[in-house]
């Protein structure tokens, strides 16, 4: 079976140069390991735009708008408050679990990693939550797989929008605002 890279790149191809990060940087920034399938995703796509709907954030993004870190910061401080009022999800109720984000819709809903004890980076799995509410859903897949999957039609959520995916896809690499 094709790896989810390959068949992003089947899909859609890159859409410019390779980016170069300092993934060290961008680990010890957020104190975990980041998994290896988004490693590479972000080196040949980069932080990117998805049929004009999905934006993959990306560690020190050219776009400060999507920069993963700052993303990951405030998606931590936000769920917090938000737990005071809503139920977490239950793939949340394990003690030590969390989710930090990878990747958000130009309507608000976030795409998360789902973090839990003693699962290495490259078993995290998706979840998504919609924009203005309690909302969430889990998907046992990577997030390029997730990422595929959604293009090519294999995955569909109920959360986001159903005009994603298009019938033609396009992606664009994240520049300056």
């Amino acid at each position: 079976m094709a790896s989810a890279l390959t068949r992003l790149l089947d899909i859609v191809p890159a859409p410019g140069e390779p980016r170069r990060k300092d993934w060290s940087e961008a680990e010890r920034n957020l104190g975990i390991a980041l998994p290896a399938d988004y490693k590479e995703l972000i080196r040949v796509y980069g932080g990117s735009n998805w049929d004009d709907y999905l934006y993959v954030l990306e560690p020190d993004c050219p776009n400060d708008n999507y920069d993963l870190i700052d993303w990951a910061a405030n998606q931590a401080e936000d769920l917090e408050d938000l737990w005071e009022f809503e139920k977490k999800p239950a793939e949340l109720e394990t003690e030590g679990s969390r989710v930090i984000p990878w990747a958000t819709t130009d309507n608000g809903e976030c795409l998360y990693w789902l973090l839990l004890p003693g699962r290495e980076a490259d078993q995290w799995t998706v979840m998504v939550n919609e924009a203005r509410g309690d909302r969430w859903e889990h998907f046992s897949v990577s997030c390029t797989q997730f990422l595929a999957s959604s293009l090519d039609g294999e995955l569909k959520s109920n959360i986001l929008s159903s005009l994603f995916p298009r019938s033609a896809h396009e992606s664009r690499q994240l520049g300056p605002a």
